[in-house]
């Protein structure tokens, strides 16, 4: 047993635990990643990152390249009886959305998924994991959990008979998690036995079928869905209804058994697919963790919850409970933040956990309905709920319960003040914007120190809490924070300007809002000023009028630790 204890011990090393570990280890924490797979897969799995995902990897540096290894969504040739007919793109309308009064979209510069690799991504991921001096320990499998005495470690057995100790073990190791299953955490649900499909990996050299298209094949008796695998040259995803015996049971998937199938659907010889790998047979299993913390371990991603398919909402899910968990650690292990914070981890994942489950299982039920029919295909999994932007945390302890317009009022009464009534009205943000909890939108703007172009979520980068500043009036509260906290990693105070407001010197690191589209995602009417703390996760933490400071220090307080603000600002 080494004495010497890593911050944060993560098992699993796919996107869940490598984004986890990424996050981490940006923000200087001690962290060590394990898997119990002797090497790195080459598999393709998950078809790739949803908007919100996007967000997230590029808030982490890895965007640009995830994008240039991948592509765009492909439109959908569909096919019955071997022949054409329909084709449909679901993204050929998406667009980047600022927002627009008075019913905003969810303001985003990624209007669609992408397609990549699992393992593509993953290799992204642990290169640029690399970059931070950390790397995947291959063939490590946990087998013993135990919190020490005194609850301020865990030891941590490993199957060689090694022992480590860490601060906090997260489990991300899948639906079979092993670490689950130490803590002995139920794991909740169904599997439909009746709803099977294999899958695989497959290499095919028939030039007609273009790979532009996500090809379909849905007839009576069965389907088959080839999809181009972006970065190889003749890969593609394999998607089919199993072949069954004289009995009705499915038969487990074979190179051979592959190649029926596709004569079967396609009509085209099957010595054209001409590998498979990865072959594998997938039930609808719809199944939740009932908790996702016991004392220093936690669990995300698949080891928590897994679901149906329809969405491509799985892998997804996972790097966004990473993302969630990642600065809450940071801020505890740092000494910023109580352990409680950590339990508004389960508190906001669960439940989402439990709507992907419900959204899911229907975009699985409106799927299977849709293919019944000639033309009907898989775009029917495919609604603004599955990219991700919509989700947040209102009913969240750390999301504040008044809009900007209300805690104005409330400050203007309390202090019974003309300023005061008017912070709650006129310079305060309506109603109209997000709510604590809700997932800060994003929007074009121009740095004000060079004029260059750029957006809110390139302030919210990195490893900080964001306070936002509208109008005149917020200039004292930046100042107060700015302050306080320094130049320090942990609070960023960003002054936007309106575009008819001359910026003269700015402050470091302010924006011109010359299009307008930061107020309005935020609710700021023409002349309006107000407050909006951003967490690190790009969740709105608070949203206050200017004349109501005191939610903005306190909140800082809780999450930061930070000494008592200078009450400069009354």
């Amino acid at each position: 047993m080494t004495d010497t204890a890593t911050d944060v011990l993560i098992v699993g090393a796919g996107p869940t635990g490598l984004t986890l570990a990424l996050d981490l280890a940006r923000r200087g924490t001690a962290v060590r990643i394990v898997d119990r797979s002797p090497a790195h897969p080459r598999t393709s799995r998950a078809k790739g990152p949803n908007p919100r995902s996007l967000e997230i990897l590029a808030d982490l540096g890895v965007a640009d390249e995830v994008l240039a290894a991948g592509s765009a969504p492909l439109p959908m040739r569909v096919y019955r009886d071997h022949r054409p007919v329909a084709e449909t793109d679901p993204w050929a309308d998406a667009a980047p959305t600022p927002a627009t009064a008075p019913a905003p979209a969810p303001a985003t510069r990624f209007d669609r998924p992408w397609l990549i690799a699992q393992w593509r991504l993953e290799e992204i991921l642990r290169a640029r994991l690399a970059g931070h001096g950390v790397h995947v320990e291959l063939g490590r499998e946990v087998v013993g959990l135990v919190e020490g005495a005194g609850g301020q470690h865990v030891d941590v057995t490993f199957a060689e008979d090694r022992a480590e100790r860490a601060r906090y073990v997260v489990g991300c190791d899948g639906a079979h998690s092993p670490v689950r299953k130490l803590l002995g955490i139920t794991f909740d649900g169904t599997t439909a036995e009746d709803q099977v499909m294999v899958s695989g990996d497959v290499e095919l050299d028939h030039e007609e079928l273009g790979r532009d298209r996500w090809h379909q094949w849905f007839d009576a008796d069965g389907a088959v869905m080839l999809c181009p695998i972006p970065g190889t040259r003749t890969g593609w995803w394999f998607q089919a209804g199993p072949e069954r015996d004289a009995d009705g049971r499915p038969l487990a998937p074979t190179l051979d058994g592959f190649r029926r199938l596709f004569t079967r659907h396609t009509g085209l010889p099957g010595r054209h697919l001409t590998r498979a790998e990865l072959l594998s047979t997938y039930r609808v299993n719809v199944r939740m963790a009932d908790r996702y913390r016991v004392g220093r371990i936690l669990l995300a991603g698949d080891a928590a919850h897994v679901h149906a398919i329809a969405g491509g909402l799985g892998m997804n899910t996972g790097i966004q409970d990473a993302f969630n968990l990642g600065w809450k650690l940071d801020q505890v292990l740092a000494g910023h933040a109580d352990a409680g914070l950590l339990d508004t981890y389960e508190e906001e994942r669960l439940p989402v956990a439990a709507w992907t489950l419900d959204l899911t299982s229907d975009r699985l039920r409106a799927t299977l309905e849709a293919i019944r029919e000639p033309g009907g295909n898989l775009g029917s999994a495919m609604t603004p709920e599955t990219a991700g932007l919509g989700i947040g945390y209102r009913w969240s302890s750390l999301a504040g319960t008044k809009t900007a317009t209300e805690a104005g009022t409330e400050a203007g009464r309390k202090a019974g003040t003309e300023a005061g009534t008017e912070a709650g009205t006129a310079t305060s943000a309506p109603a109209t914007g997000p709510h604590p909890g809700d997932r800060a939108p994003d929007a074009p703007s121009l740095d004000a120190a060079t004029g260059e172009r750029t957006h809110l979520y390139g302030t919210f980068a990195g490893t900080h809490t964001t306070v936002l500043g509208f109008g005149p009036a917020s200039a004292a509260v930046l100042r107060e924070v700015a302050a306080t906290y320094g130049e320090g990693p942990g609070v960023r105070a960003c002054r936007v300007y309106a575009a008819h407001e001359d910026p003269g010197t700015a402050e470091p690191g302010a924006l011109i809002d010359d299009q307008g589209h930061a107020a309005a995602a935020y609710g700021i009417g023409a002349g309006g000023s107000g407050l909006v703390v951003v967490r690190p996760d790009h969740h709105v933490g608070v949203v206050a009028a200017v004349g109501d400071p005191g939610s903005v220090r306190e909140y800082l307080r809780r999450l930061h630790g930070a000494p008592g603000m200078v009450d400069a600002v009354r």
